[in-house]
């Protein structure tokens, strides 16, 4: 079973979100419909801009610690150099 670590943000430059989940689709779903009355809710923090795979929840729930530990720019530059057009990933899930 797979496991990802996500950013979210609201816009191109705008607030970010980081995440784990096990389910990514069913997550988003939720983020999406604002399920939760948490901070993505509250900020509109919706577009998929980024993700990874990983082996293990833990894996998952490490990277994501380690992220939310970084500064902005590096986080930016996470995106930028797999995302440069910040596209909402979440359609090419299903494909």
């Amino acid at each position: 079973m797979p496991f990802f670590t996500y950013l979210l943000a609201s816009d191109r430059n705008g607030t970010l979100y980081c995440g784990h989940t096990d389910d990514l689709a069913e997550r988003l779903e939720q983020h999406r419909t604002k399920t939760f009355k948490g901070f993505s809710a509250r900020y509109d923090v919706t577009r998929l801009v980024w993700y990874e795979v990983h082996d293990s929840r833990e894996g998952a729930f490490l990277r994501e610690r380690q992220i939310k530990k970084w500064n902005r720019a590096w986080k930016l530059r996470l995106i930028e150099a797999g995302n440069p057009q910040w596209l909402d990933l979440y359609d090419m899930l299903n494909q």
